[in-house]
């Protein structure tokens, strides 16, 4: 059976958790993958799924590591296999400068030496018996690119999922040569969907897929349903674990956030709104799970607020220590904002899994949120960047067990009926088994890229 090639920016990410369980569901499905990643990010923690991932694994950063001379070598091998395929993409690489423009990890070279070394791979899998015959890319800049770049190749169709950051900061004129050469373009919110049909051409508005991130039901779900099952343990986890449970040792509501320590995420806010509490008397306790480049800041913040004995920097977390975390929380909260530089969200992972483990949660109403969030009715909304806000909502709910049980109990429906991994996973299986019929790779392989040769 033929593989699906996945590039990837980097694998396996703690905070690309749903990269992971998607290839999981689709390997369930029975559909063969191979991992073109370009970086090894090299994490202490990673989430004990990934050693369930059967695919096979190729990091790419080796392309631009090895000697100047094995690199030419390729090209040129690369080149009289294919020249005027390899040519032709020089050329749009050469004259393309915007393609390492704006949001971009490497250069449009090193995306180019990548995308032949991506072509060399896929023809020695095709010689060993395992061929791929698509490549999916998440994420619209780099890993895009070079699926791009290879499809310009090699003729090999390609799709790509576009997210936030790598959507919004990514020049337009790229972005349209991506969506003009792709057999589809998944994103996983409205919002998303309305930009992409903006940007791209009438031809090609037909292309683009609304798949939302699924989470696994059968291990995020509320407690009571979990209460004769043994969860699997993290070695990582216990001294996290240890900081949850003194946490809410006094019996206060426990209010807990998950999620990178950056700008866009608005854990300030939360702090903040932690405050107001604590001024107006509230008993609660505040656990913030994730690390990253704010860790100190928000330290800092919270010691000079005189949170320290209620707000707790849990550190970086796998799902197995989260499951519990969430399934003891009495709130969820998360105060993501778009910033200035036009980063943002979509629809932010962990509010799915908080609602799929039926807690009330409060967020903000940006991006791609109200498409999960409905106000008072399975969670509550409030202004991004409203602290004051943001108090209020989490004091409704701390003062009110009734109200948050049922939002909690609508926000499991509401994932249950939306947002459920196997589904999204059977959506891209018959989207990649569309792009690989015999007529839709012939229509694949004519296709150029608009600007190409300018």
């Amino acid at each position: 059976m033929a593989h699906i090639g996945y590039i990837l920016r980097s694998y396996p990410r703690l905070s690309q958790t749903f990269i992971v369980n998607e290839i999981r569901a689709l390997e369930q499905l029975g559909l063969p993958i191979h991992i073109f990643a370009i970086t090894n990010p090299r994490e202490p923690i990673t989430q004990p799924q990934v050693a369930a991932v059967r695919a096979a694994l190729d990091y790419l950063e080796l392309a631009t590591q090895r000697h100047l001379i094995v690199i030419l070598a390729e090209q040129l091998r690369a080149a009289c296999a294919a020249p005027r395929r390899y040519f032709s993409t020089l050329r749009y690489v050469v004259r393309r400068r915007d393609l390492g423009a704006d949001y971009s990890a490497g250069s449009r070279y090193a995306c180019f030496i990548q995308a032949v070394y991506v072509a060399r791979l896929i023809d020695r899998a095709r010689r060993s018996g395992q061929p791929i015959s698509h490549l999916h890319a998440h994420f619209a800049h780099d890993p895009t690119l070079i699926a791009l770049l290879a499809h310009m190749l090699t003729g090999i169709s390609y799709s790509f999922t576009a997210h936030a950051r790598d959507l919004y900061q990514l020049p337009a004129a790229a972005l349209r040569d991506r969506i003009a050469a792709a057999s589809a373009v998944v994103t996983c919110c409205g919002t998303n969907m309305e930009y992409l049909a903006d940007l791209a051409s009438d031809e090609s508005r037909g292309k683009l897929r609304l798949i939302h991130h699924g989470v696994d039901l059968r291990g995020f779900q509320p407690a009571a349903q979990t209460a004769q099952q043994t969860q699997p343990q993290d070695p990582h986890s216990r001294q996290n674990e240890l900081h949850v449970d003194a946490a809410a040792a006094d019996d206060a509501p426990l209010i807990l956030s998950v999620g990178r320590l950056v700008e866009k995420k608005g854990f300030p806010d939360l702090v903040y709104a932690c405050a107001e509490l604590a001024q107006a008397g509230y008993r609660f306790r505040c656990a913030i799970y994730g690390d990253g480049p704010l860790h100190d800041a928000l330290a800092a913040q919270i010691a000079q607020l005189g949170l320290a004995d209620r707000v707790m920097l849990a550190g970086a977390c796998s799902q197995p220590e989260l499951l519990p975390a969430l399934q003891r929380a009495d709130i969820f909260a998360l105060a993501p904002f778009v910033t200035d530089d036009g980063d943002r969200d979509g629809i932010p992972n962990v509010l799915v899994e908080a609602m799929a483990c039926a807690l009330p949660v409060v967020t903000t109403e940006v991006a791609g949120i109200p498409e999960l969030v409905q106000h008072d009715h399975n969670g509550l909304l409030v202004a991004p960047r409203d602290s004051v806000g943001l108090a209020a909502a989490l004091a409704a709910l701390l003062d009110d067990e009734a109200r948050r049980a049922r939002l909690g109990a609508t926000a499991r429906r509401t994932v249950v009926e939306r947002f459920d991994l196997r589904m999204a996973a059977q959506q891209l299986l018959e989207l990649f088994e569309r792009a690989t019929t015999p007529s839709a790779a012939r229509l694949t392989a004519s296709q150029s890229v608009p600007a190409a040769s300018e």
